[in-house]
């Protein structure tokens, strides 16, 4: 009976297996190289966008001077009540932004750098901030609403505050009160985060203006054209303004994470290098197993089998370490995934997409291999090996 070539390669690379068991290895640590530097790179790029997704609104204005969402500049707040002349135009809500220094609870000792948010609870742009009645609660002075999935850095926030006590804090020297909880999350520019109105905002950094904002939302009539009412507000508003369509605006963020800082060239560095290091692997085990066969591939080609099959038996071996490298890879990377998402708060998840497209990778990866290798067979010549 005619063996085909996978048969072949299958009987021929696990006939070793010390030297299959290093290939899989080899190429599992590959497989968990990529998964890692893929995992974390888009959950840098989802993670900076958490805001971006949660606020409710159907167009942003930012100052053309916004890079990312974590500090931007400002912008006159008249520039978005402009917006209001506009037809499709329904409301605005100016939304105020900074940095303060927050002091755990728990240990007053310990302070962070913490993300606020302001804005006036009367408006609907703040999907995120839960039911009607924890807003209203920020009516109040020096109410604050906390970030359930913040570091813990901040301190036991969210169990103090299922427990039902009381947690008051400094933030910026002023006493707050957390009146509630949101679950929004971290991302590489924010550990923790907390909403509140734009009165107590105001009262946290009493050095900012209120006629000054970060970022305007607005919510268009139920059936507008965002990119119409888009262009008639930007053909008539002066230009210290920008505004974007929803869907701009978190491309806008994604685009400057991965173009305009080192982070992007990193993990992409990263894969290339996971690539590299399989490749190199494979290359290894099958050039030196074609060396070690040389000789039957040569009876082979004597007994008629053309180059063309042996060169199929190379691929055939390339593939099959690629899949039994990729299952072990994936399932560590489960793990990695898992343990990281759980000391970071970050969203490092694993999609059938990014598996799909890291086995297609690690196949490409071992074939290449192959095909460096078999420039090994044309040795394969029956009349000089024997």
């Amino acid at each position: 009976m005619k063996l085909g070539p996978a048969r072949i390669a299958w009987l021929q690379i696990s006939h070793q297996k010390l030297r299959l068991l290093a290939a899989v290895l080899g190429v599992a640590f590959a497989v968990v190289l990529i998964f890692v530097q893929l995992g974390f790179r888009q959950a840098l790029y989802d993670s900076s966008v958490r805001w971006h997704t949660a606020l409710g609104y159907d167009l942003a204005v930012i100052s053309p001077k916004t890079t990312y969402l974590v500090n931007p500049p400002g912008f006159p707040r008249n520039r978005l009540y402009q917006a209001l002349g506009f037809a499709g135009v329904e409301s605005v809500t100016p939304v105020y932004i900074g940095i303060a220094e927050w002091r755990n609870p728990v240990d007053p000792l310990q302070t962070r750098n913490i993300y606020v948010m302001g804005f006036d609870p009367m408006n609907s742009g703040f999907a995120l901030a839960g039911d009607s009645s924890q807003v209203s609660q920020l009516r109040l002075p020096d109410r604050v609403l906390f970030d359930r999935l913040s570091r813990s850095e901040f301190g036991p926030i969210a169990d103090m505050v299922d427990g039902g006590s009381a947690v008051i804090t400094e933030i910026n020297g002023r006493d707050v009160s957390v009146a509630g909880l949101y679950e929004l999350g971290t991302s590489f520019g924010i550990d923790g985060s907390i909403v509140t109105s734009d009165l107590n905002f105001r009262r946290i950094f009493s050095d900012r203006s209120a006629s000054r904002i970060e970022l305007g939302l607005v919510t268009l009539d139920p059936g507008a054209d965002a990119f119409a009412v888009r262009d008639s507000i930007v053909a008539g508003i002066p230009g210290d303004v920008v505004v974007l369509t929803r869907d701009e605006f978190i491309r806008h963020e994604v685009d400057y994470w991965s173009n305009n800082t080192p982070i992007g060239y990193v993990f992409g560095l990263g894969v290339a290098m996971g690539l590299a290091v399989g490749l190199i692997v494979v290359y290894q085990i099958l050039f030196s197993d074609v060396q070690d066969h040389l000789r039957e591939y040569a009876t082979m080609k004597a007994m008629g089998y053309s180059h063309f099959f042996l060169s199929r038996l190379v691929l055939a071996e390339a593939v099959i370490l690629a899949v039994l490298g990729y299952i072990p890879g994936y399932f560590a990377s489960l793990l990695v995934y898992s343990q990281a998402r759980d000391a970071t708060n970050l969203p490092v998840l694993m999609t059938p997409e990014r598996g799909a497209m890291v086995l297609a990778l690690t196949i490409a990866m071992c074939a290449v291999s192959a095909l460096l290798a078999m420039r090994k067979l044309r040795s394969a010549d029956p009349a000089e090996v024997f």
